[in-house]
């Protein structure tokens, strides 16, 4: 299927590794030029390579090492020589998980942490480039959030709260104006995926439990219907469908790859 982006504009964040690098390679296979930011310049040049070296013949790639979570980070985004400016057709916005951890530990600043890099970053971006989106008859935005917004982890009270706040809000948002005039907006909830990120969480859950990491993770994959843990690649080609000309029908969703984990009915 031709997802029809060959030429547009995209901008992922976080991509350097795991599911935003996914994403990343999903779109330039597609044809679509990608931005990629991380923080970490070494590994994000080491992504750039590996993504043109399977991008699609005429897709760019350009990679800004810089925090999107801060102004200066976004700033350089838009602000790239060869990049579209503002005027992405595309925005994944995504930003490494809070530390897992007892609420109890959890100071203010922790707490503004959370928010900032995991709520009001993604809006930041969503603010900045949904109208230049509408204003061209197209756009697709694409939120990393987590399954822990369908069913909370008691670990990630940081990621539960933050995230929430960013669901709430994209929801109101995707169901304004911007609807109609071809602008979607969408949350992925990942489950669990074969990730640093998991692995993360595999050592909290082994230094709580008293239990080994190969241990719980042998146990999390039984209880997943699928029997394994996700690739950031499978990942990857839904976030390029949702980011398609055949998802123009799909707005304001959060939608659930977890290998069937979740065990509600909605």
């Amino acid at each position: 299927m031709d997802l029809g982006i060959t030429g547009k504009w995209a901008l992922v964040c976080g991509a350097s590794k795991g599911l935003g690098r996914g994403c990343a390679l999903a779109l330039v296979r597609e044809g679509a030029h990608v931005v990629i930011v991380a923080r970490g310049a070494e590994a994000l040049a080491r992504t750039a390579g590996e993504l043109r070296a399977q991008a699609a013949s005429g897709a760019q790639v350009i990679a800004v090492a810089a925090d999107i979570t801060t102004a200066e980070g976004r700033a350089a985004v838009f602000g790239v020589a060869g990049g579209p400016g503002t005027d992405f057709d595309i925005v994944v916005t995504n930003a490494g998980g809070p530390p897992p951890g007892d609420f109890r530990d959890w100071d203010r600043d922790a707490w503004l942490r959370a928010v900032d890099a995991n709520m009001l970053t993604p809006i930041e971006l969503i603010k900045a480039t949904v109208d230049g989106m509408a204003a061209r008859g197209f756009g697709r935005i694409v939120n990393i959030t987590s399954s822990a917004v369908k069913a909370p982890i008691d670990i990630l009270g940081l990621s539960n709260g933050a995230r929430s706040g960013l669901t709430g809000f994209v929801a109101g948002v995707a169901r304004s104006g911007i609807a109609a005039q071809g602008v979607t907006l969408n949350n992925l909830l990942p489950g669990k995926f074969d990730t640093d990120r998991i692995a993360t969480t595999l050592q909290a859950a082994a230094a709580k439990t008293g239990k080994s990491v190969d241990d719980i993770r042998r146990a999390q994959q039984a209880q997943i219907p699928a029997g394994r843990y996700g690739t950031p690649e499978e990942f990857g080609a839904i976030c390029a469908f949702l980011c398609s000309q055949q998802a123009a029908y799909i707005t304001g969703q959060n939608i659930l790859p977890d290998g069937g984990a979740y065990p509600g009915t909605y």
